[in-house]
């Protein structure tokens, strides 16, 4: 196979790719593979370019046994952490004096770690939220069991602790079904037609014993007619449930929560007719160093509290998601001590 062809057919491989032959020398490079590792890399010494200790055994495997390696290739793009599943095969017949060649194949595989570490921390994560009331639960059921057995007051005293830990574990559960049910309809858009201040209203009105116990004032602002919009209503309703209860729960302080319903006929972020719904409480506000990762499961801006006030650290990520499904977009927006908004941005 001639120079030219080699070329050729190391520059049809859709990924990064390169040619040593037996001279150790790498004899072709695609692009990708240039971009990866260096531009001036074709007549180099492989041990100069492919510089980690596995990588360059793999190599020397597939040369001397004239087989196939595999191995893995850790980079960094500049952004982020790469990895490379590499996979060597020896071709005969091929390179100085046709003493035969091995490819090297780098297929990037950080995607597949990401999601195996994301899968890792989420199972950690649901492992740490379900200990800590199981533990409770346990050390209470030993103490009745034991010292506790004939005393009334403690009794009644550890039974309701019981009961907010049992409540805690279910609203986990809860809500861990909840993400995987809408996750699993994120690909299909809802198209249901609605009308979003009757939804509003409603979640409203469920919500205003929680608002009246916190001595906490809802506040709407909307226009006098119809929003219709498509959009499916439990989802929905689940999103403003959550934000207003958030809005009550931790920003409350400020005495009240104001919801503001916005109709566009040409909303900027959507390009077209949209709905803006904000949530806008009076409290004191989230860092701004919390507010990039507020949507991320398990992500707390105040664990203590959060745990304090029932939370499970999932709310957030199920909001992030249904209005994904809408196609919608959640902004936030907080100064500390001045309080947050909240914006839900519907296509309509």
């Amino acid at each position: 196979m001639s120079h030219d062809l080699i070329g050729e057919f190391v520059s049809a491989v859709p990924m990064p790719a390169l040619m040593v032959d037996q001279t150790e020398r790498i004899i072709s490079a695609n692009t990708d593979a240039k971009t990866l590792l260096g531009q001036n890399i074709e007549g180099r010494h492989y041990a100069t370019i492919l510089r980690q200790p596995q990588v360059i055994e793999a190599m020397e495997q597939s040369l001397r046994t004239k087989g196939p390696a595999k191995t893995r290739h850790l980079s960094n793009d500049g952004a982020q952490d790469t990895a490379f599943q590499v996979e060597c095969r020896y071709l005969n017949g091929v390179g100085a004096v046709s003493g035969g060649a091995v490819l090297v194949v780098f297929q990037d595989v950080t995607h597949l770690e990401q999601a195996t570490q994301m899968r890792r921390d989420f199972v950690a994560n649901v492992s740490h939220e379900l200990r800590t009331p199981l533990t409770a639960l346990m050390g209470f059921i030993e103490t009745l069991q034991s010292s506790a057995r004939d005393d009334a007051d403690a009794r009644d005293r550890f039974l309701q602790i019981m009961t907010d830990e049992a409540n805690r574990m279910n609203r986990l559960v809860g809500d861990l079904l909840s993400l995987n049910r809408v996750e699993s309809q994120e690909r299909v858009r809802p198209t249901e037609e609605l009308e979003l201040k009757g939804l509003l209203q409603s979640t409203l009105n469920s919500l205003r014993p929680l608002a009246d116990d916190a001595s906490v004032t809802m506040v709407v602002n909307a226009p006098a007619g119809p929003v219709m919009l498509p959009g499916d209503s439990d989802q929905l309703r689940q999103v403003f449930t959550n934000l207003i209860e958030n809005a009550i729960k931790y920003g409350g302080s400020g005495g009240s929560v104001t919801i503001n319903v916005l109709p566009s006929e040409r909303d900027t972020a959507m390009r077209g007719p949209a709905v803006r719904v904000q949530i806008v409480d009076k409290g004191p506000g989230i860092d701004a160093v919390h507010l990039p990762r507020l949507t991320e499961r398990f992500y707390r801006a105040d664990s203590h509290r959060s745990r304090q006030l029932g939370g499970t650290g999932l709310g957030l990520a199920i909001v992030k998601h249904i209005i994904n499904r809408h196609r919608g977009r959640l902004r936030v927006e907080s100064d500390l001590g001045k309080g947050s908004v909240f914006t839900v941005i519907l296509p309509r």
